[in-house]
């Protein structure tokens, strides 16, 4: 299967769409999944597709799931399937997971006579941002089958950090949780020549940048670590003019529920108290993203089982430690246990440690991964409705 897999990953490709409305691409999934008899239903809220297939007698349900969406970046890979949408690229892969998840539509349609129970097929839009898969959640993907899916199963291929075709994850934390931090440092404006008689609010906001870094390394445990990077830093318009307003953007990563919950007062706290020790104040607006992904330990060992045995001991490897990037499957398996995992994509020649990573114009993907993932996740849901 592996040519006709590719092939529609390459068509995939070329048509890559941003955000919760995917048109062509939910056009591709429609008429990929068309012969094979499946149930299948179209989102509101976003174009999302879900096809439950049943199998020859009854039981419990499986999710498996495949985001759609692609990245506002400018391809520059000289794949021979290249964007034809300027400025639109499938940087993270997701055209892969696409083809792969209608691949393992088709490995089980193959086998109905063997399972007793169902499989839920979830073609997400909207993970880069936009938190598809609870809108999807909302929508009832994780009842389509007619009861609440018994376990969820998903996978994020790697164009680089991983040889082609293995397989990685780990039990508990694998990938951070996700927020984004505003701050406005209120002043008042002046002349620059003489500052005594604003309150210039550029040095309170230089300040609060490194006091943040301060907060981190000595108010949060070292062993459960937290990122904090300030990426973007705004604030008047010429040298010689004090601004009303100084502006911090952040991103914070964390890696477990209890941190996740105690970083929003801390940052806050930094911001108002060393705005208020100038004669300043600070409006900190703090946006919750995607929580932890946190995989249940025994469907990691399920997959690990599964891939060892499918595709050889070498083509497992335990993760050493969690991803500090975000994922919004994290809101499926906050409902239902479940396993995420990585499966290398690497180009042939090229040098995991080295090449472009996910998100990169150069990110490349090797069609090779596309017959390891899609049986992975064929083997995944077999394995767990045979327990009933």
């Amino acid at each position: 299967m592996l040519d006709e897999t590719a092939a529609l990953r390459h068509a995939l490709h070329r048509v890559p769409e941003i955000g919760l409305d995917l048109p062509r691409t939910q056009r591709l999934v429609l008429d990929a999944l068309e012969p094979l008899g499946l149930e299948v239903r179209t989102g509101t809220a976003l174009s999302s597709v879900v096809a439950v297939l049943r199998g020859a007698r009854p039981g419990p349900a499986v999710l498996l799931r495949g985001d759609m969406d692609a990245l506002p970046v400018t391809e520059d890979t000289g794949e021979p399937f290249t964007s034809g949408h300027e400025g639109v690229m499938h940087a993270c892969g997701h055209d892969q997971h696409v083809a792969g998840l209608v691949a393992a539509a088709r490995l089980l349609a193959a086998r109905r006579d063997e399972i007793a129970g169902s499989v839920v097929l979830m073609f997400q839009p909207g993970e880069e941002g936009l938190g598809g898969a609870r809108l999807m959640i909302e929508e009832g993907v994780l009842d389509a089958a007619g009861d609440r899916v018994v376990a969820a199963y998903g996978l994020h291929v790697m164009s680089s950090t991983l040889p082609a075709g293995v397989v990685a994850s780990r039990p508990g934390t694998l990938m951070a949780a996700s927020d984004t931090v505003h701050v406005t440092v209120h002043g008042r404006g002046g002349h620059g020549s003489k500052p005594y008689l604003a309150l210039d609010p550029v040095p309170v906001a230089a300040e609060i940048v490194l006091a943040l870094q301060t907060m981190v390394t000595r108010q949060l445990d070292v062993f459960d670590p937290v990122v904090v990077t300030v990426g973007r830093v705004e604030a008047g318009t010429k040298d010689n003019i004090i601004p009303e307003v100084a502006y911090l953007d952040a991103t914070v990563r964390t890696f477990s529920e209890a941190t996740h919950a105690a970083v929003p007062e801390r940052i806050a706290r930094v911001a108002h108290h060393v705005a208020a020790a100038h004669g300043l104040t600070a409006t900190v607006d703090y946006q919750r993203g995607y929580p932890v992904t946190a995989n249940d330990a025994h469907e990691v060992a399920r997959a690990a089982a599964l891939t060892r045995a499918t595709f050889g001991a070498d083509a497992w490897v335990d993760a050493a430690e969690p991803v500090p990037g975000a994922e919004d499957f994290s809101y499926v398996l906050q409902e239902v246990p479940g396993a995420f995992v990585f499966v290398g994509a690497t180009p042939a020649g090229e040098d995991p440690a080295t090449a472009p990573y996910n998100h990169s114009p150069q990110a490349r993907f090797t069609d090779d991964a596309l017959a390891v993932g899609p049986a992975l996740l064929a083997a995944l849901a077999l394995d767990r409705l045979a327990e009933g």
